[in-house]
């Protein structure tokens, strides 16, 4: 049962890191894992390769948490590869509804977290306000175009992997910006390899480098991190407000115009059907991430 869970959370994370904007990492705090998932991934290094060759495959497997990391990637990649034309599908036809869901479930996260804090301060406020303006801009800024060659697929790989496991920060959305979501979720529709295999390794490079200065700070600047992170999430809630005016439209790999740049505006108050609704959806999302931290605390008790 408890894999069955963490398999599950799995899938959360891989659903949300497929849609721009909102954060896998975001979904790993809410649900109780992400100090657990950073520690793990930074264990695997040169130790876990000793202690393969000394004390044999067991050993190594169980220094690296390797279940953990094997069934929550499982989770991840399910999600990836079965929910994508789903998500897409969402944002292609109920996109208002489905952005108000994240807007309150992000919502919700950043108040989780802000709990995390133990004592406010000068220090944490600052943290918090830098958060908040750093995803604020990242939320706001105009995408570029970038060939999508192999170098630049890798790089990306890196760079993205790392907005992933920050809460408030999305993988996807920095993709976006770079000009190469769309090539690269093309690759996973397709199942080109190559192009999978080039990101995987950009991926895996970035997240061994990244998990490792993240967790320090985790262990070292708790109050810091968080409020940091809770600024993170703040600032995400530009992105995902569910009313918007397109802007510019960019082809998607089926060669269908959807929305490239886009700016964020008040509902049109004459549609009481459609803000009820999205109000419905936005308390729904507030209201899951009370409900998996409930489930997590009493899987902690279990």
């Amino acid at each position: 049962m408890k894999y069955l869970w963490l398999y599950l959370k799995g899938i959360a994370m891989g659903s949300a890191d497929v849609v721009p904007g909102v954060s896998g990492g975001t979904i790993a705090f809410i649900t109780g894992i992400y100090t657990e998932l950073l520690d793990s991934i930074k264990s695997v290094n040169i130790n876990a390769l000793v202690t393969l060759f000394k004390e044999g495959p067991k050993a190594a497997w169980q220094a690296i948490n390797g279940t953990f990391l094997f069934v929550l990637l499982l989770g991840i990649l399910s999600a990836i590869l079965t929910l994508a034309k789903l998500i897409h599908y969402l944002l292609d036809h109920h996109a208002i509804l489905l952005w108000s869901f994240f807007f309150g479930l992000i919502l919700a996260s950043s108040l989780h977290m802000a709990k995390q804090i133990t004592q406010w301060g000068g220090k944490t406020y600052l943290a918090l306000l830098l958060g908040a303006i750093c995803a604020g801009f990242i939320s706001i800024a105009s995408p570029t175009s970038i060939e999508a060659s192999y170098l630049n697929i890798f790089i990306a790989g890196s760079i993205a992997i790392c907005a992933m496991i920050l809460p408030g920060i999305s993988g996807s959305f920095i993709l976006l910006l770079m000009g190469l979501y769309a090539p690269v979720l093309a690759a996973v529709k397709g199942f080109q390899i190559d192009i999978m295999l080039i990101f995987a390794l950009g991926a895996g490079l970035g997240l061994m480098m990244f998990s490792r200065l993240l967790s320090w700070l985790l262990h070292r600047y708790q109050d810091l991190m968080f409020s940091l992170l809770t600024g993170f999430m703040l600032g995400a809630l530009l992105k995902v407000w569910p009313w918007k005016e397109t802007i510019s439209v960019r082809l998607n790999s089926k060669g269908l115009e959807v929305p490239f740049e886009q700016l964020n505006r008040l509902p049109e108050w004459v549609n009481n059907d459609q803000i009820l609704l999205s109000g419905l959806m936005a308390c729904i999302g507030f209201s899951c991430v009370f409900l998996l931290e409930k489930v997590s605390k009493q899987q902690d008790k279990d």
